[in-house]
């Protein structure tokens, strides 16, 4: 039987797993909203089932963490981690106090809000940063996103929000935002076959969460998040990506880690809807900041590894230069 390269198809689309599944499930929640009702059941749950399948996404993503990481990866991973939510935590004050936690009502900025800023910024897409790593950066970087994968998840855009002076999280829900991926992590540290185990599971949980969380959205509002989504990538390339850049050189790189890091994960779509579910205030802003993030990933998708090509090429290039007068003063 002929094959049909449906697989080789989604992952042609920049977050293709994560884009194309969420936007199905919102085209099924534009067009026909009673259908997943309709059947019920295990369908129903299928498109409802959003936080169960993140609850299990975040345990297996905690497994595959390895907490022995060399020196050198706690370093560079480290200062990455570090540039990067602290970029989102400045942004995150000076939003707060100008938008708190509703999103804006009017105007070209309509549904911008401080949640879909920081959700963007705060999180990694861990694919892409070891793909780009891996053609232009050195094996030691690509390792460095041990560290990074800690931004997964919604507990480091709460602690953000709660930074920021906006309404804050019990402690008891900050504990649970993170405890799945405590829980994995001490489940893949304690037994590597637990680890192989649980993230071999973790690409296969996103296309599955993505679904439920379209299903969640009116494309109606799709035209404003699309010119949104694409200053609001640009953003994260920019506001992240210069500290990440410095960071990167001062811990004696290139630049090209940082860069690469400049960029949002496909899985930060999912956090407004937990960050709501944690607390019902940001509620308005999480509808609105779904589709934001989810453009976002499609955006920084595209614009970090043209930047990061440039980046690396620039190194390069500095390197060459430094070693052809090297090699001059020594002759001399």
């Amino acid at each position: 039987m002929a094959q049909i390269r449906i697989k080789r198809g989604i992952e042609r689309v920049p977050g293709g797993m994560m884009i194309v599944p969420l936007l199905i499930g919102s085209l099924i929640a534009t067009f026909m909203p009673g259908m997943p009702k309709f059947f019920g059941s295990f369908t129903n749950a299928l498109f409802t089932g959003a936080l169960p399948i993140l609850a299990v996404f975040y345990v297996c993503m905690g497994a595959s963490i390895d907490v022995k990481a060399t020196p050198y990866l706690i370093k560079k991973g480290g200062a990455l981690f570090a540039a990067k939510v602290g970029a989102a935590i400045v942004v995150g004050i000076v939003l707060g106090h100008f938008l708190g936690e509703a999103p804006v009502t009017s105007g070209m900025f309509a549904g911008i809000s401080t949640l879909a800023v920081v959700a963007a910024m705060n999180d990694t897409n861990g694919g892409l940063y070891m793909a780009l790593m891996g053609q232009y950066g050195r094996s030691e970087d690509v390792g460095a996103y041990t560290i990074m994968s800690l931004e997964s998840g919604p507990f480091l855009t709460m602690v953000t929000l709660g930074v920021a002076g906006l309404s804050a999280f019990p402690w008891p829900t900050l504990v649970g935002s993170i405890l799945p991926l405590a829980v994995g992590m001490l489940l893949g540290n304690l037994d590597r076959e637990m680890r192989d185990f649980l993230g071999r599971a973790v690409p296969v949980m996103i296309p599955f969460f993505a679904l439920a969380l379209g299903a969640g959205l009116d494309l109606h509002k799709v035209w404003q998040a699309g010119l949104l989504g694409i200053l609001l990538g640009f953003a994260v390339v920019v506001v992240t990506g210069i500290p990440l850049y410095i960071v990167d050189r001062l811990t004696g790189g290139t630049g090209v880690a940082g860069t690469a890091a400049a960029n949002t994960a496909g899985n930060a779509a999912a956090v407004p809807a937990l960050i709501a579910a944690a607390n019902p205030v940001y509620e308005e802003a999480a509808k609105s900041a779904t589709l934001l993030v989810a453009a976002c990933v499609v955006v920084t998708a595209i614009v970090s590894p043209i930047l990061t090509a440039a980046v690396a090429k620039r190194a390069m290039a500095r390197n060459t230069a430094s070693a052809a007068s090297s090699g001059k003063g020594a002759v001399q």
